[in-house]
């Protein structure tokens, strides 16, 4: 089979995390939908052409309502192109096969990317780098390289994980391993909240002391259920 059959519960490992690896095409379509048939053995002549270097995922919208809704569909056939977790193209309509072909072209990573993608998935700190010297502003090269400097535990690499980290737009996961990058121990504490009733009262003039507290509760997280009420606490200490 040229493409894989998306639902629901399968769209975040097939689609979301899949086009972390290699471009996604999402093909919404329904039974009832003629202009659908003509358009779905031609993308997927295409995209199986390309020999995996781009992969087909197709939604029968009618049975997958949440897929259809996070991609605020209208009209159908409609087909999007997902990369790194994000749409970054698509049309709606059956095209004719020469702008099908021409459109999934542009999608085909070059041979750097290709590169690129391999450090990455290699994962190991000389691979990163490797990567990062081809493409600078790489995200997924950016933090996976900061993950590693911080679990080094060195106050060198912490630093450059930092550096590192403002290359690139904040993000939950960026926000996480700066906090982790600036504590001297990257677990929470069992006194934790000793040690946010101590710094509480310093917030509001001491700049070093707000960014520990807000660092303590990054790293507590939002499932933490004390992370919401020392929020509000800190509201109040700063206005």
């Amino acid at each position: 089979m040229s493409y894989v059959d998306v639902t629901d519960q399968t769209f975040q490992t097939e689609v979301i995390d899949r086009s972390t690896q290699v471009p996604v095409v999402v093909d919404l379509w329904a039974e009832w939908c003629g202009p659908c048939k003509t358009l779905g053995p031609i993308i997927e002549k295409v995209v199986d052409a390309t020999g995996g270097k781009v992969v087909l995922a197709k939604v029968d919208v009618d049975a997958n309502r949440a897929i259809a809704q996070a991609f605020q569909v209208q009209s159908i056939p409609a087909v999007y192109a997902m990369r790194d977790g994000k749409v970054v193209d698509g049309f709606v309509g059956a095209l004719p096969e020469h702008q099908v072909q021409a459109w999934v072209d542009q999608l085909i990573p070059s041979a750097e990317e290709s590169e690129v993608a391999q450090l990455i998935a290699a994962g190991d700190e000389a691979s990163l780098r490797q990567a990062l010297e081809l493409e600078p502003g790489n995200e997924q090269a950016i933090t996976g390289l900061a993950a590693l400097l911080i679990d080094g535990g060195t106050n060198e690499g912490k630093a450059e994980a930092l550096d590192l980290l403002a290359r690139i737009p904040e993000t939950e996961a960026t926000r996480h391993l700066a906090a982790q990058a600036r504590m001297a121990n990257p677990d929470v504490p069992a006194d934790v909240e000793s040690v946010l009733d101590g710094l509480l009262p310093k917030v509001k003039a001491d700049e070093d002391a707000k960014q520990e507290y807000l660092d303590m509760l990054e790293l507590m997280g939002p499932s933490d259920p004390r992370t919401a009420d020392y929020r509000k606490k800190l509201g109040a200490a700063l206005f």
